[in-house]
């Protein structure tokens, strides 16, 4: 061999060991929804071990922890510290059609040192589970949600209840009061509507309850006390609604998503007294709300998070607590966000959690007594940012003038570089869904590999207020999809793309996007990747969950039309004659919300056209892949398929 051929190999080998490892990037994170309970004696967290979320409890003082192990197939989905020595949690199974665990509506219960634990509502109430049997409550065929934990009330909390085997339609929503310790439990109202959400003001009084009607329009009903009979206090019109968001300390005035001149989106105060909306005290000519800040103490709203591009903090109460602590955490870790997501009554401590577009996060313990902070736990120890990319905000105009906001992700090391391999990345959803800043594997798979990945929030996404959602309607094939080739050709102009190497890749509605992004923009696109997509639009009318009640079908008439002719003429299955592009399609064969016969037929559409392309089918797999070993088989096919049809072929 000579010299040049072994130095060549060293280098070879020297960039495969300096890889992000693919089955890294593919791990779920370890520790999600870390919770300090009200005292701050211990914490509690979903743990994933071998791809099964546990929910962890540890003593503060001591050190000492316990894990609760669901039954066998179930998996921690959430949790609620419900007084300072216990917590309730909800459950979820791998099904068909999710790419999470799905929530069987069922409530756990357990102390804080792993002991009596008992099953607190749900179908399986009467059977053993995790260590206990029920004596006074009773099995029920339907799904609980937590409305509020009642924090002056030690042994109880608030639930929402929807029944099953009640027609295609459902029951109305009804709230109980339910007892942490066994589960029995009394009604305290039926709300107006099925599927609602609901409201609690600061003493437990259910207030508010909205959601979607059978005509698929947003309401919200109001009861100004126990026992009151509920009355429709808006309803969805041409400019949005109005929707609560919290009370205030007093429970004077509600907060409230508003309208205002001038602005996409707006937080009003509602006065109770007078039932009227009140000037807003923050509103955005850009950007809906990402979050609200409550004080430490969590009764009054200090805050409010915003997205434009990165993550910020608009302070609403000057020299709030939760404030000053997520500046002084900013000033720690420059170039990172961080946010309080969990502190106890007194405030004295909060739980912050610190991440950015590359570190999955990491939560700390603040103590207010000492002003400091210490580590406690992270979500992915094994994701070091320093390797990975990052991503930058960018701006661009619609070939209409619209303004359009998205994410240019670069390779490491090569943010300066032009004419790159360029993925553009499409979200799903569509509606009411966005790209933001943040760690995203998919993302983190791309760009560590060579390929520059631009994400791009088309008119219909969320984040940008109701008529910039309802823009996007009956607009697949159309305007949405003009948004993403405008984003494409805005890179090429840029410098940014190398025009002879971009692929369009997306899942659900993305993968819509992608396969019709091909046979629309035939020399546009390289390549297409269409992941658990939808590619027959009438075919939506008949099969997946969405058909299977009256307001999945309203849905269906204002969000695609009801022109089968149009349709048709929008769906890449009936417009293969212009595609050009190589394709990959991944389908999971339990996917219940895309059905794999969108992907199937859309497969046998293209042998029987003589098109070869790339076909990933999991049998076991649902809406998204799920499991790590299914997900690190996904990332590197897809990437055997980027560097074939791209020509970027790092060594692996």
């Amino acid at each position: 061999m000579t010299f040049l051929a072994v130095l060549s190999t060293l280098f070879a080998l020297s960039a495969q060991a300096d890889q992000v490892s693919v089955n890294d990037l593919a791990r779920q994170e370890q520790y999600r929804e870390v919770k300090i309970s009200p005292d701050g004696r211990h914490i509690a967290a979903v743990a994933v071990i071998q791809d099964q979320p546990m929910l962890a409890l540890v003593d503060l003082e001591t050190g000492k922890g316990a894990a609760v192990r669901p039954r066998d197939g179930d998996q921690v989905v959430d949790f609620w510290w419900v007084n300072p020595d216990r917590v309730v949690y909800s459950v979820g199974q791998k099904m068909a059609g999710f790419d999470r665990p799905f929530a069987t509506g069922e409530l756990f219960g357990v102390d804080a040192d792993g002991g009596n634990a008992v099953t607190l509502f749900g179908y399986r109430v009467a059977a053993k589970a995790t260590g206990s049997h029920i004596q006074h409550a009773s099995a029920e065929y339907a799904s609980a949600s937590m409305i509020d934990t009642l924090r002056d009330d030690q042994n109880h909390v608030l639930i929402g209840v929807d029944p099953w085997n009640t027609g295609a339609e459902g029951a109305f929503t009804r709230v109980y009061r339910m007892d942490v310790r066994d589960g029995t439990k009394h009604r305290v109202v039926t709300a107006p509507m099925r599927s609602a959400s609901f409201l609690a003001d600061h003493h437990g009084v259910v207030r508010f309850a909205f959601g979607w009607s059978s005509k698929a329009k947003e309401q919200v009903y109001y009861r100004a006390h126990e026992g009151d009979p509920w009355s429709l206090l808006f309803t969805e019109d041409a400019h949005g609604v109005s929707m609560p968001q919290a009370f205030s300390g007093d429970d004077s005035r509600v907060f409230m998503s508003c309208g205002s001149p001038g602005a996409v989106a707006a937080i009003c105060p509602w006065d109770v007294a007078s039932e009227k909306l009140l000037a807003p005290i923050w509103s955005s000519p850009v950007v809906e709300p990402d979050g609200l800040e409550l004080s430490l103490d969590r009764r009054q709203l200090v805050g409010v998070t915003e997205m434009p591009g990165m993550p910020a903090v608009t302070p609403l109460v000057a020299g709030s607590d939760t404030v000053d602590v997520i500046k002084a955490f900013s000033r720690q870790f420059p170039g990172e966000f961080a946010d309080v997501v969990s502190s106890t009554d007194d405030g004295k401590k909060a739980v912050v959690l610190v991440d950015s577009d590359t570190d999955p996060g990491t939560y700390y313990l603040w103590d207010a007594d000492t002003g400091k902070a210490r580590l406690l736990l992270q979500r992915a120890a094994w994701i070091k940012p320093e390797r990975m990319a990052s991503s930058q905000p960018v701006e661009f105009k619609a070939r209409d003038g619209l303004t359009l906001h998205g994410y240019l992700t670069r390779p490491p090391g090569n943010a300066g570089a032009t004419r790159q391999p360029l993925v553009v990345f499409v979200h799903g959803g569509p509606y009411g869904v966005r790209d933001v800043w943040e760690y995203d594997p998919y993302v983190q798979m791309l760009a560590t590999r060579g390929y520059a990945v631009l994400q791009v929030n088309y008119r219909g996404s969320g984040g940008y207020g109701f008529h910039f959602t309802r823009a996007g309607y009956r607009q697949w094939g159309g305007r949405m999809q003009d948004d993403v080739t405008d984003a494409t050709r805005w890179a090429i102009a840029q410098g940014i793309a190398d025009p002879a190497r971009i692929c369009i890749f997306g899942g659900s509605y993305g993968g819509y996007a992608a396969l019709e992004g091909a046979v629309k923009e035939p020399d546009l696109y390289r390549c297409a990747i269409g992941y658990v997509g939808v590619y027959d639009l009438g075919l939506m009318y008949r099969r997946g969950d969405i058909p299977q009640s009256t307001a999945g079908v309203n849905y269906l008439r204002d969000a695609l039309g009801e022109d089968m002719t149009e349709l048709d003429a929008r769906s890449p299955i009936h417009q293969l004659d212009h595609l050009k592009a190589q394709v990959m399609l991944i389908v999971g064969g339990e996917d219940r919300r895309v059905p794999p016969v969108q992907g199937e037929n859309l497969h046998r559409a293209l042998l029987e056209h003589g098109v070869a392309h790339e076909w990933l089918y999991k049998a076991d797999e649902g809406h998204g892949f799920y499991t790590e070993q299914n997900r690190a088989e996904l990332f590197a096919r897809i990437l055997a398929f980027l560097d074939r049809n791209m020509g970027q072929a790092p060594a692996r």
